[in-house]
Protein backbone atom coordinates (compact mmCIF):
# COMPACT_ATOMS: atom_id res chain seq x y z
CA UNK A 1 0.00 0.00 0.00
CA UNK A 2 2.89 1.77 0.78
CA UNK A 3 4.52 4.59 -2.42
CA UNK A 4 7.93 3.39 -4.13
CA UNK A 5 10.94 5.43 -4.52
CA UNK A 6 13.40 2.64 -4.85
CA UNK A 7 13.68 -0.24 -7.76
CA UNK A 8 14.68 -3.73 -6.72
CA UNK A 9 17.80 -3.19 -7.94
CA UNK A 10 18.67 -0.28 -6.01
CA UNK A 11 18.20 2.30 -8.48
CA UNK A 12 16.67 5.64 -8.27
CA UNK A 13 12.92 5.85 -9.41
CA UNK A 14 10.76 8.09 -7.69
CA UNK A 15 6.93 7.41 -7.72
CA UNK A 16 5.93 10.63 -6.21
CA UNK A 17 3.24 13.06 -7.69
CA UNK A 18 0.58 15.68 -6.63
CA UNK A 19 -1.81 12.91 -6.79
CA UNK A 20 -0.75 10.06 -5.21
CA UNK A 21 0.21 12.66 -2.56
CA UNK A 22 -2.77 14.68 -2.39
CA UNK A 23 -5.81 13.96 -4.26
CA UNK A 24 -5.71 9.45 -3.37
CA UNK A 25 -4.69 10.44 0.36
CA UNK A 26 -8.02 12.83 0.76
CA UNK A 27 -9.53 10.27 -1.12
CA UNK A 28 -8.87 8.15 1.51
CA UNK A 29 -9.98 10.45 4.15
CA UNK A 30 -13.31 10.73 2.78
CA UNK A 31 -13.65 6.33 2.64
CA UNK A 32 -12.61 6.31 6.13
CA UNK A 33 -14.86 8.43 7.72
CA UNK A 34 -17.71 7.14 5.25
CA UNK A 35 -16.91 3.42 6.43
CA UNK A 36 -16.21 3.98 9.71
CA UNK A 37 -19.43 5.45 9.95
CA UNK A 38 -21.26 3.04 7.91
CA UNK A 39 -19.87 -0.12 9.00
CA UNK A 40 -19.95 1.29 12.85
CA UNK A 41 -23.79 2.11 12.44
CA UNK A 42 -24.08 -2.11 10.50
CA UNK A 43 -21.68 -3.32 13.79
CA UNK A 44 -24.17 -2.12 16.11
CA UNK A 45 -27.19 -2.92 13.96
CA UNK A 46 -25.97 -6.51 13.83
CA UNK A 47 -25.45 -6.87 17.64
CA UNK A 48 -29.04 -6.88 18.14
CA UNK A 49 -29.89 -9.54 15.22
CA UNK A 50 -29.51 -12.71 16.57
CA UNK A 51 -27.60 -14.80 14.20
CA UNK A 52 -30.50 -17.74 13.04
CA UNK A 53 -29.37 -18.25 9.54
CA UNK A 54 -25.92 -19.02 8.42
CA UNK A 55 -25.60 -15.87 5.18
CA UNK A 56 -26.22 -13.48 9.17
CA UNK A 57 -23.17 -14.47 10.27
CA UNK A 58 -21.78 -14.40 6.82
CA UNK A 59 -22.40 -10.62 6.95
CA UNK A 60 -21.38 -9.97 10.14
CA UNK A 61 -18.20 -11.53 9.54
CA UNK A 62 -17.97 -9.21 6.61
CA UNK A 63 -18.72 -6.35 9.38
CA UNK A 64 -15.91 -6.93 11.06
CA UNK A 65 -13.55 -7.54 8.68
CA UNK A 66 -14.80 -3.77 6.69
CA UNK A 67 -14.01 -2.12 10.30
CA UNK A 68 -10.32 -3.37 10.60
CA UNK A 69 -9.55 -2.92 6.85
CA UNK A 70 -11.00 0.80 7.49
CA UNK A 71 -8.49 1.32 10.59
CA UNK A 72 -6.12 1.11 8.35
CA UNK A 73 -6.81 3.72 6.37
CA UNK A 74 -5.36 6.71 8.38
CA UNK A 75 -1.80 5.09 8.04
CA UNK A 76 -2.25 4.80 4.54
CA UNK A 77 -3.11 8.74 4.19
CA UNK A 78 -0.02 9.78 6.53
CA UNK A 79 2.09 7.60 4.30
CA UNK A 80 1.30 8.58 1.35
CA UNK A 81 1.09 12.28 2.14
CA UNK A 82 4.04 12.42 3.93
CA UNK A 83 2.90 14.34 6.71
CA UNK A 84 3.93 11.96 9.66
CA UNK A 85 7.68 10.55 10.16
CA UNK A 86 9.15 7.95 8.04
CA UNK A 87 8.92 5.39 10.50
CA UNK A 88 5.23 5.70 9.36
CA UNK A 89 6.27 4.16 6.19
CA UNK A 90 8.06 0.64 8.37
CA UNK A 91 4.51 0.15 9.92
CA UNK A 92 2.43 0.45 6.71
CA UNK A 93 4.82 -2.02 5.24
CA UNK A 94 4.94 -4.24 7.92
CA UNK A 95 1.65 -4.25 9.80
CA UNK A 96 -1.03 -1.79 8.22
CA UNK A 97 -0.84 -3.11 4.97
CA UNK A 98 -0.96 -6.45 5.73
CA UNK A 99 -4.29 -6.08 7.82
CA UNK A 100 -5.41 -4.28 4.64
CA UNK A 101 -5.50 -7.13 2.54
CA UNK A 102 -5.85 -9.81 4.47
CA UNK A 103 -9.95 -8.26 5.49
CA UNK A 104 -10.39 -6.88 1.56
CA UNK A 105 -9.49 -11.05 1.08
CA UNK A 106 -11.92 -11.91 4.04
CA UNK A 107 -14.65 -10.08 2.91
CA UNK A 108 -14.25 -11.56 -0.45
CA UNK A 109 -14.27 -15.08 0.55
CA UNK A 110 -17.49 -14.47 2.67
CA UNK A 111 -19.35 -13.02 -0.26
CA UNK A 112 -19.01 -16.20 -2.09
CA UNK A 113 -20.21 -18.20 0.63
CA UNK A 114 -23.35 -15.71 0.41
CA UNK A 115 -23.58 -16.48 -2.68
CA UNK A 116 -23.62 -20.57 -2.44
CA UNK A 117 -25.88 -19.84 0.78
CA UNK A 118 -28.33 -18.39 -1.35
CA UNK A 119 -27.58 -20.68 -4.26
CA UNK A 120 -28.72 -23.66 -2.72
CA UNK A 121 -31.43 -21.65 -0.45
CA UNK A 122 -33.18 -20.69 -3.96
CA UNK A 123 -32.20 -23.02 -6.84
CA UNK A 124 -32.63 -26.20 -4.10
CA UNK A 125 -34.63 -25.40 -1.59
CA UNK A 126 -35.50 -28.65 -1.07
CA UNK A 127 -31.87 -30.42 -0.64
CA UNK A 128 -31.15 -30.04 3.27
CA UNK A 129 -27.30 -30.90 4.49
CA UNK A 130 -25.10 -29.68 7.62
CA UNK A 131 -23.65 -27.07 5.52
CA UNK A 132 -26.93 -24.89 6.22
CA UNK A 133 -26.49 -25.13 9.59
CA UNK A 134 -25.74 -22.02 11.52
CA UNK A 135 -23.01 -24.04 13.48
CA UNK A 136 -21.28 -25.17 10.54
CA UNK A 137 -21.20 -21.54 9.44
CA UNK A 138 -19.51 -20.35 12.38
CA UNK A 139 -16.76 -22.89 12.25
CA UNK A 140 -16.44 -21.54 8.54
CA UNK A 141 -15.85 -18.39 9.47
CA UNK A 142 -13.11 -19.64 12.09
CA UNK A 143 -11.72 -21.70 9.31
CA UNK A 144 -11.24 -18.47 7.25
CA UNK A 145 -10.08 -16.47 9.57
CA UNK A 146 -7.15 -19.16 10.28
CA UNK A 147 -6.01 -19.74 6.75
CA UNK A 148 -6.21 -16.43 5.54
CA UNK A 149 -4.02 -15.00 8.85
CA UNK A 150 -1.84 -18.01 8.25
CA UNK A 151 -1.64 -16.99 4.63
CA UNK A 152 -0.79 -13.41 5.80
CA UNK A 153 1.32 -13.33 8.73
CA UNK A 154 4.79 -14.16 7.42
CA UNK A 155 4.21 -11.01 5.06
CA UNK A 156 4.36 -9.13 8.46
CA UNK A 157 7.43 -11.74 9.93
CA UNK A 158 9.37 -11.44 7.03
CA UNK A 159 9.10 -7.91 6.65
CA UNK A 160 11.88 -7.41 8.80
CA UNK A 161 15.69 -6.10 7.15
CA UNK A 162 16.85 -3.15 8.57
CA UNK A 163 15.35 0.34 7.50
CA UNK A 164 16.69 3.90 7.00
CA UNK A 165 15.49 6.77 5.73
CA UNK A 166 16.67 6.52 2.47
CA UNK A 167 15.17 3.19 1.38
CA UNK A 168 11.87 3.98 4.05
CA UNK A 169 9.46 3.73 0.97
CA UNK A 170 9.93 0.66 -0.73
CA UNK A 171 7.79 -2.51 0.90
CA UNK A 172 9.50 -5.20 -0.82
CA UNK A 173 13.34 -3.45 0.39
CA UNK A 174 12.42 -4.33 3.50
CA UNK A 175 11.53 -8.41 2.83
CA UNK A 176 14.42 -10.68 2.65
CA UNK A 177 14.89 -13.29 0.76
CA UNK A 178 12.28 -15.93 1.90
CA UNK A 179 10.18 -12.41 2.28
CA UNK A 180 9.78 -11.81 -1.53
CA UNK A 181 8.95 -15.29 -2.61
CA UNK A 182 6.44 -15.68 0.43
CA UNK A 183 4.89 -11.72 -1.16
CA UNK A 184 5.17 -13.37 -4.48
CA UNK A 185 3.15 -16.61 -3.45
CA UNK A 186 0.48 -14.98 -1.36
CA UNK A 187 -0.30 -12.49 -4.10
CA UNK A 188 -1.05 -15.53 -6.57
CA UNK A 189 -2.84 -17.09 -3.47
CA UNK A 190 -5.07 -14.08 -3.50
CA UNK A 191 -5.65 -13.66 -6.94
CA UNK A 192 -6.59 -17.14 -7.18
CA UNK A 193 -9.35 -16.37 -4.06
CA UNK A 194 -10.92 -13.78 -5.77
CA UNK A 195 -11.33 -15.01 -9.52
CA UNK A 196 -12.91 -18.43 -8.02
CA UNK A 197 -15.21 -16.48 -5.89
CA UNK A 198 -16.01 -13.89 -8.79
CA UNK A 199 -16.68 -17.18 -11.36
CA UNK A 200 -18.64 -18.92 -8.78
CA UNK A 201 -20.91 -15.78 -7.96
CA UNK A 202 -21.74 -15.49 -11.62
CA UNK A 203 -22.34 -19.10 -11.78
CA UNK A 204 -24.30 -18.96 -8.44
CA UNK A 205 -26.65 -15.81 -9.51
CA UNK A 206 -27.33 -16.67 -13.30
CA UNK A 207 -28.67 -20.10 -11.57
CA UNK A 208 -30.81 -17.78 -9.09
CA UNK A 209 -31.82 -15.80 -12.40
CA UNK A 210 -32.80 -18.38 -14.34
CA UNK A 211 -35.18 -20.20 -10.99
CA UNK A 212 -36.61 -17.24 -10.16
CA UNK A 213 -37.35 -16.04 -13.81
CA UNK A 214 -39.02 -19.78 -14.36
CA UNK A 215 -40.96 -19.56 -10.79
CA UNK A 216 -42.20 -16.33 -12.76
CA UNK A 217 -43.22 -17.64 -15.59
CA UNK A 218 -45.42 -20.53 -14.05
CA UNK A 219 -47.36 -18.94 -11.18
CA UNK A 220 -47.23 -14.95 -12.13
CA UNK A 221 -48.97 -14.40 -8.98
CA UNK A 222 -47.10 -12.75 -6.27
CA UNK A 223 -44.09 -13.34 -7.87
CA UNK A 224 -43.01 -10.14 -9.71
CA UNK A 225 -42.07 -8.41 -6.62
CA UNK A 226 -39.99 -11.09 -5.83
CA UNK A 227 -38.68 -11.42 -8.87
CA UNK A 228 -37.44 -7.82 -9.29
CA UNK A 229 -35.94 -7.66 -5.58
CA UNK A 230 -33.90 -10.71 -5.66
CA UNK A 231 -32.73 -9.73 -9.01
CA UNK A 232 -31.82 -6.03 -7.33
CA UNK A 233 -29.83 -8.00 -4.51
CA UNK A 234 -27.68 -9.65 -7.13
CA UNK A 235 -27.03 -6.60 -9.04
CA UNK A 236 -25.57 -5.02 -5.82
CA UNK A 237 -23.09 -7.58 -4.98
CA UNK A 238 -22.10 -8.03 -8.57
CA UNK A 239 -22.30 -4.46 -9.16
CA UNK A 240 -19.46 -4.07 -5.88
CA UNK A 241 -17.41 -6.82 -7.50
CA UNK A 242 -17.28 -5.51 -10.70
CA UNK A 243 -16.39 -1.87 -9.88
CA UNK A 244 -14.64 -2.35 -6.63
CA UNK A 245 -12.05 -5.81 -7.37
CA UNK A 246 -12.01 -6.68 -11.15
CA UNK A 247 -10.01 -3.55 -11.85
CA UNK A 248 -7.43 -3.90 -9.09
CA UNK A 249 -7.08 -7.99 -9.89
CA UNK A 250 -6.69 -6.95 -13.40
CA UNK A 251 -3.51 -5.28 -12.67
CA UNK A 252 -2.23 -6.90 -9.03
CA UNK A 253 -0.45 -9.63 -11.46
CA UNK A 254 1.77 -7.19 -13.47
CA UNK A 255 2.47 -5.07 -10.70
CA UNK A 256 3.53 -7.76 -8.54
CA UNK A 257 6.02 -8.82 -11.03
CA UNK A 258 7.57 -5.69 -11.78
CA UNK A 259 8.39 -5.24 -7.87
CA UNK A 260 9.89 -8.70 -7.64
CA UNK A 261 11.37 -8.93 -10.99
CA UNK A 262 14.38 -6.31 -12.74
CA UNK A 263 12.73 -6.56 -16.48
CA UNK A 264 10.56 -3.63 -16.04
CA UNK A 265 11.63 -0.13 -17.03
CA UNK A 266 11.14 2.97 -14.47
CA UNK A 267 8.50 4.44 -16.56
CA UNK A 268 6.92 0.94 -16.77
CA UNK A 269 7.20 0.35 -12.53
CA UNK A 270 5.49 4.10 -12.75
CA UNK A 271 2.67 3.10 -14.58
CA UNK A 272 1.84 -0.29 -12.68
CA UNK A 273 2.21 1.77 -9.36
CA UNK A 274 -0.08 4.68 -10.57
CA UNK A 275 -2.40 1.87 -12.04
CA UNK A 276 -2.70 -0.08 -8.83
CA UNK A 277 -2.71 2.87 -6.95
CA UNK A 278 -5.86 3.89 -8.45
CA UNK A 279 -7.60 0.58 -8.84
CA UNK A 280 -7.05 -0.25 -4.82
CA UNK A 281 -8.77 3.51 -3.94
CA UNK A 282 -11.48 1.39 -5.55
CA UNK A 283 -11.14 -1.52 -3.84
CA UNK A 284 -10.93 0.20 -0.06
CA UNK A 285 -14.46 2.04 -1.31
CA UNK A 286 -16.19 -1.12 -0.92
CA UNK A 287 -16.20 -0.65 3.14
CA UNK A 288 -18.63 2.33 1.91
CA UNK A 289 -20.80 -0.20 -0.23
CA UNK A 290 -21.10 -2.87 2.06
CA UNK A 291 -23.62 -1.70 4.28
CA UNK A 292 -25.74 -0.40 1.26
CA UNK A 293 -26.05 -4.51 0.25
CA UNK A 294 -26.75 -5.39 4.08
CA UNK A 295 -29.83 -3.50 3.07
CA UNK A 296 -30.96 -5.06 0.50
CA UNK A 297 -29.91 -7.95 1.17
CA UNK A 298 -30.64 -9.12 5.00
CA UNK A 299 -34.36 -8.33 5.67
CA UNK A 300 -33.36 -8.56 9.78
CA UNK A 301 -30.98 -5.92 9.28
CA UNK A 302 -33.32 -3.76 7.74
CA UNK A 303 -36.27 -4.02 10.11
CA UNK A 304 -34.24 -3.77 13.29
CA UNK A 305 -32.34 -0.54 11.46
CA UNK A 306 -36.04 1.07 10.97
CA UNK A 307 -36.82 0.01 14.77
CA UNK A 308 -33.63 2.00 15.54
CA UNK A 309 -34.50 4.74 14.02
CA UNK A 310 -38.37 4.56 14.64
CA UNK A 311 -39.97 4.31 11.15
CA UNK A 312 -42.11 1.90 9.77
CA UNK A 313 -41.34 -0.37 7.20
CA UNK A 314 -44.02 0.20 3.89
CA UNK A 315 -46.47 -2.03 2.70
CA UNK A 316 -44.39 -2.86 -0.38
CA UNK A 317 -41.61 -3.93 2.10
CA UNK A 318 -43.74 -6.00 4.30
CA UNK A 319 -45.41 -7.81 0.89
CA UNK A 320 -42.13 -8.30 -0.46
CA UNK A 321 -41.32 -9.87 3.04
CA UNK A 322 -44.44 -12.48 2.51
CA UNK A 323 -44.14 -13.28 -1.23
CA UNK A 324 -40.63 -13.99 -0.46
CA UNK A 325 -41.52 -16.43 2.28
CA UNK A 326 -44.13 -17.93 0.69
CA UNK A 327 -42.10 -18.65 -2.53
CA UNK A 328 -39.01 -20.08 -1.08
CA UNK A 329 -41.62 -22.08 1.42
Amino acid sequence: MSNSSVNTSGNSCPYGSIITKQVIPLAYGFIFLGGILLNGVAAWIFLHVPSKKSFVVYLKNIVVADLLMSLTFPFKILSDSEIGPWQINIFVCRFSAVIFYLNMYIGITFFGLIGFDRYYKIVKPLLTSFVHTVNYSKIISVVIWALLIFISLPNSILTNQNAAENNYTKCVALKNELGLQWHKASNYICLGIFWIVFLLLILFYSAISRKIYSSYRKFRRNSTVTREKTNRNIFSIMFVFVICFVPYHLCRIPYTLSQTGSQFTCQARKNLFYAKEFTLLLSAANVCLDPIIYLFLCKPFRSKLYQKLHLKMTSGEKENSRSRRSNTS
